[in-house]
């Protein structure tokens, strides 16, 4: 009994960060993050003429996000 006590205690809160009052969960704003990340570099693809020569856009922003969205939250959680 002791030792499930134990293993609760790390089971305190969920991160999220306070912004205007509002708790928001960190995994949230990094996934946003990650948007914003996939945006710029589809205007960067586009610009330089990479989107075109692209197999599968879609695949390849969406790995974007969640590669983007990982990053921001080990940085801002590690």
């Amino acid at each position: 009994m002791l030792l499930a006590m134990g293993m609760l205690a790390g089971c305190s809160s969920a991160p999220s960060r306070n912004i205007l009052g509002s708790y928001f969960p960190s995994w949230m704003l990094c996934a946003l993050g990650g948007i914003v990340v996939a945006v710029i570099a589809h205007a960067v693809f586009k610009a330089t003429g990479v989107l075109a020569e692209i197999p599968a856009p879609f695949a390849v922003m969406l790995a974007i996000v969640i590669a983007a969205t990982c990053g921001l939250w080990l940085v801002w959680l590690a």
